[in-house]
């Protein structure tokens, strides 16, 4: 029997499509997703930075090390922008790109580039009953914003939403099996039905099921009284919001074309803390986008300390050919660095902050591994957790003791 891996690079969509792809394969041959010796290789590659697009290109370099004849097939958003930087290798039998990955197996007999222009519909064949300690559930593709640093629209195509009947039914499949569920897509916030925002809808759908329901980024214009009032009332809903920013300057954000300001943001985290008591708000930032300038960073500092995000996953500008804002004067690398550095320090205060604000609370935590001396897990509010005892894809209540590492130290309650 042959052996697939399965190479995943980039974000949670990537990841189930990888899960999916492995839950057909696995009828017809060996298959992991540890890099290893195999006779195929399906890739699924990044590029929503140039450094991602460049551990696309060197994860084909290293299967090649291990097997010279490995047959390879590369798909996701790096072959999609540039097919030509995979088809060099003779070992590359075949570059998919975003179209038809879920008809990979299908193709292990064709050869050359296969990139096809991008979909209109939502391709709803894929179905991942891969499960770790949490299950992760694609909901939407594509991106109609535009921001002018991203490519992913025009790798992804326009927002296409997958039918909620479907939905709701791969989700109860793995609700029998795993304690979380992570509603993901590429901006879940524009999911849709009969062109209607209806994200709350989705969520509703999934309040009885047996396990806790997370949902991944999510953007401002989702959050209002509707929907906070359904969330609100699910008893499996997981507290954290992780609301996009990615500056925390109005200029900035202008010149990006996000379609929001800095006061209707602080309006919106502010209306999801009259709901819920002490939840996890986390945020993107990006740190030198060409026209940030010095005052405009110092903006950005205020505004993430005002909010008091509970953690903040920020990264340096990343110019991207066909962007817009790759046209601009682009702002030198040291600068970035020091204003990363500064950024990091502030994060850091308002991380320990809100890790203090909830000691000697009670949570329910999802164990997923144990490390050293201790078992980690993750409460509803996504703060990280460390216990003394128990075994993983396990849910135990606890008290929270004191700030330990990047989480809390916690107390099992017998």
């Amino acid at each position: 029997m042959e052996k697939v891996c399965l190479l995943n690079l980039g974000c949670k969509v990537n990841q189930y499509e990888i899960d999916s792809l492995q839950n057909v394969l696995k009828e017809k041959y060996l298959t992991t997703q540890q890099l290893c010796f195999a006779d195929i290789y399906i890739v699924n590659t990044c590029a929503v930075t140039s450094e991602a697009e460049k551990k696309s290109r060197q994860m084909i370099a290293k299967i090649i090390k291990i097997n010279k004849n490995a047959k390879i097939y590369v798909c996701g958003c790096a072959s999609q922008h540039n097919a030509e930087q995979f088809l060099d290798k003779k070992q590359v039998v075949n570059v998919i790109g975003n179209t038809n990955k879920s008809k990979i197996p299908q193709l292990f007999e064709e050869k050359g580039n296969l990139v096809c222009p991008l979909l209109k519909e939502y391709e709803d064949g894929f179905v991942s009953t891969n499960v770790r300690t949490r299950g992760y559930v694609k909901i939407q593709d594509g991106c109609n914003n535009y921001c002018s640093y991203c490519l992913i629209p025009y790798l992804r195509g326009f927002s296409r939403s997958r039918k909620l009947d479907s939905i709701v039914k791969e989700a109860t499949i793995l609700s029998n099996s795993c304690k979380e569920i992570v509603l993901t897509g590429i901006d879940v916030s524009d999911y849709r039905i009969n062109g209607e925002r209806a994200i709350g809808k989705v969520l509703y759908a999934l309040k009885d099921l047996p396990c806790r329901i997370r949902l991944s980024s999510m953007e401002v214009s989702i959050i209002d009284d509707e929907f906070l009032k359904i969330v609100s009332s699910m008893k499996n809903f997981c507290p954290h919001f992780h609301l996009s920013l990615q500056s925390g300057c109005d200029k900035t954000l202008k010149d990006m074309n996000r379609h929001y300001t800095t006061e209707l943001y602080l309006q919106k985290v502010n209306l999801i803390r009259s709901y819920f008591d002490n939840p996890a708000i986390t945020t993107d930032i990006i740190v030198g986008y060409p026209t940030e300038s010095e005052k405009d960073f110092e903006t950005t500092l205020n505004f993430v300390d005002k909010v008091k995000f509970s953690n903040v996953h920020f990264f340096a500008y990343s110019s991207r050919e066909g962007t817009r804002a790759s046209k601009l004067p682009q702002i030198n690398g040291n600068i970035i660095k020091l204003r990363e550095d500064r950024l990091k320090k502030v994060v850091q205060k308002n991380k320990i902050e809100y890790l203090k604000s909830n000691l000697n609370k009670t949570f329910e935590v999802l164990i997923e591994k144990k490390e050293g001396d201790f078992y980690e897990g993750f409460s509803q509010n996504y703060i990280k957790c460390y216990l003394p005892c128990g075994k993983p894809n396990q849910i135990v209540t606890c008290v929270a003791k004191d700030v330990y590492k990047s989480g809390l130290r916690c107390e099992l309650i017998k």
